[in-house]
């Protein structure tokens, strides 16, 4: 990829949902998008969502959502229809993504439609590159590297915006630290499988392209 190609947006995600996991029934009761090209912000897509199920006090305490508010909200068909738009093809990235991609298919699987986007994930990229950081909560990550807080934790707006942020300090680490030009998507998949060892090689390889 030379210095001059073209950049793919790429769509930052971020649910709350009823619980840890579609297969135990739990819904999506929010959902934001941040769409970045080059490190900006450039778009954003968010909603509450009505999906019919309960929300169980504890999430409620946790993200302040409660069942009056996603009662009027629109239903859960027509915000993942247009959060689908939204993203189109781009690939995407979350914080600890094997939670929102799970909910992301399942929810795209309701209306019948692929979740074919490959999902990168900031928080096993900061386990390789910032192995130092006392953890790699994405509140500790943010402030870890002093990056703003976009609002209130665990509200799904606030969340795709720190968790942009932290992609962007990312992309600016592989570019300052390793030489990287222009971080892309592919560059972050491989990265996050990596091992450390393995880790020098796989950015110096990118490095060169």
């Amino acid at each position: 990829m030379s210095a001059s190609a073209p950049r793919t947006p790429i769509a930052v995600i971020d649910f709350e949902t009823t619980g840890i996991s579609p297969d135990h029934g739990d819904r999506a009761t929010e959902v934001a998008i941040v769409l970045m090209e080059d490190g900006r912000v450039v778009d954003r897509f968010q909603s509450l969502m009505n999906a019919g199920v309960r929300i169980p006090a504890f999430i409620t305490g946790l993200t302040g959502i409660t069942n009056a508010m996603v009662a009027a909200a629109p239903d859960a068909a027509t915000v993942m229809g247009e959060a689908s738009r939204f993203v189109g093809d781009a690939p995407m990235v979350a914080h600890n993504a094997s939670f929102d991609r799970r909910f992301w298919a399942d929810e795209l699987a309701r209306l019948g439609q692929p979740a074919p986007q490959p999902f990168a994930c900031t928080m096993l990229l900061s386990r390789r590159l910032y192995p130092e950081a006392p953890n790699h909560k994405l509140g500790t990550l943010v402030d870890y590297h002093h990056l703003p807080r976009a609002g209130r934790a665990h509200r799904a707006l606030a969340d795709a915006e720190m968790a942009a942020a932290l992609l962007a300090q990312i992309e600016h680490d592989l570019r300052t630290r390793h030489g990287v030009a222009r971080p892309h998507h592919a560059l972050l998949m491989a990265l996050q499988r990596c091992t450390r060892p393995a880790m020098r090689g796989l950015v110096a390889r990118y490095a060169r392209m």
